[in-house]
């Protein structure tokens, strides 16, 4: 398996754990996120399960895999949030566990 085939997986995986919240996140949208440590190993996995207001699945799965994630690669099925809304932008939780990738 090359490093593509290695991607589309973990992709894939992202988007089986997304429709975990299908029928329960609407209008907002599915997202699954898997944090990888420095090894490529998964420690991490979310998703949006809502209600508003809930952590996004990014967030769950940088909890997770709490310090691990230093240093890994997030693989999430949507870019995250950079915004104030019902939740802190996701992407200073990504910046702030060292996420490289």
């Amino acid at each position: 398996m090359d490093e593509h085939d290695e991607d589309i997986r973990w992709m894939r995986e992202a988007l089986a754990l997304a429709e975990r919240g299908w029928g329960h996140v609407s209008p907002n949208p599915m997202v699954g996120a898997i944090v990888l440590d420095r090894s490529g190993e998964a420690v991490g996995r979310g998703w949006y399960e809502g209600p508003r207001g809930a952590p996004h699945a990014e967030v769950r799965a940088l909890g997770e895999a709490g310090a691990r994630a230093d240093g890994g690669t997030l693989i999430c099925s949507l870019e995250p949030c950079n915004h104030h809304g019902s939740t802190p932008p996701c992407t200073e939780a990504v910046i702030a566990a060292g996420i490289r990738v």
